[in-house]
């Protein structure tokens, strides 16, 4: 990967390095929320605060799996952005599936970069395990193996931060880590779940937010600014969240002006989702 071009269409940093934009002193964040209690059943109650939290922008997407109903519920679920930071997920897995082509384990090395591309969401440590596991072409053949079908490589770019994918997609990857696939061995889907658990306490917000007590969350999220598109920050949140009568898979991404702006809004629909998938089942 040509590091300096990417430089040269992005503006700020993926991953932890935008940790930076997050804690520096901002003006209040001011988003559109609902202002009443949803009503209903559970779907209902999504719809109400979904077509709220639709104001704000109509570059946004969210994909709900109830997992003790089966059921899925989206509002724009295929809504389709540049994967930013969350497609770390997706290269450590092309490094195991890489270090069983080579039939062996992963490298501690490897093994290390996996867990400060996922918990710490290091951009450096990614970019390593994009290149040892085959960049472009090995996420496009892993993409169609979990049957991420609207997830691509982008054709002019050979960055894993121009890979574009959907909320649906992100669902669909959460679910076959859980559940099991042909894409990868059981031990090495349980050790990429057990590492999204350990998430960096500064990036643990949108679908994942910390939630207290015996509730267990698995995440990734991601954020970018790209200047030589449209200017907006593209921000996603992607996790499992398990516990307190819970057990659902979701997915949001939108791009909006600001990081803070993103942050914000995906708080908001992951603090109102926690809520209700407490009411009832999808």
């Amino acid at each position: 990967m040509d590091g300096l071009s990417r430089r040269t269409v992005l503006l700020g940093a993926l991953g932890a390095s935008a940790l930076g934009l997050a804690s520096c002193a901002k003006p209040p964040v001011t988003i559109a929320r609902p202002t009443v209690s949803p009503t209903g059943t559970v779907a209902d109650q999504l719809q109400q605060i979904m077509t709220v939290y639709g104001a704000n922008t109509d570059k946004l997407g969210l994909w709900v799996k109830d997992l003790t109903s089966g059921r899925d519920w989206d509002f724009r679920g295929d809504y389709t952005s540049q994967s930013a930071s969350m497609a770390k997920v997706m290269i450590a897995a092309m490094a195991l599936r890489q270090a069983r082509r080579e039939g062996a384990e992963l490298s501690f090395d490897n093994q290390t970069r996996v867990s400060k591309a996922l918990i710490d969401s290091d951009n450096d440590a990614a970019d390593e395990l994009w290149a040892y596991a085959g960049g472009a072409d090995a996420y496009q053949q892993l993409a169609n193996e979990l049957q991420m079908t609207r997830t691509r490589r982008d054709e002019n770019r050979p960055d894993w931060s121009w890979t574009w994918t959907t909320p649906q997609d992100q669902v669909v990857l959460l679910d076959k880590l859980l559940h099991g696939t042909t894409a990868l061995t059981d031990v090495d889907r349980l050790y990429l779940l057990d590492v999204m658990r350990k998430t960096n306490p500064a990036q643990i917000w949108g679908i994942g937010t910390r939630r207290g007590g015996d509730v267990q969350v698995r995440m990734k999220n991601g954020w970018v600014q790209f200047k030589s598109t449209d200017g907006l920050w593209a921000v996603n949140s992607m996790g499992h969240v398990q516990g307190a009568g819970r057990d659902y898979l979701a997915a949001a991404m939108c791009r909006v002006p600001t990081f803070e702006t993103g942050k914000a809004l995906l708080d908001a629909i992951g603090g109102d989702l926690f809520k209700i998938m407490g009411t009832g089942r999808i």
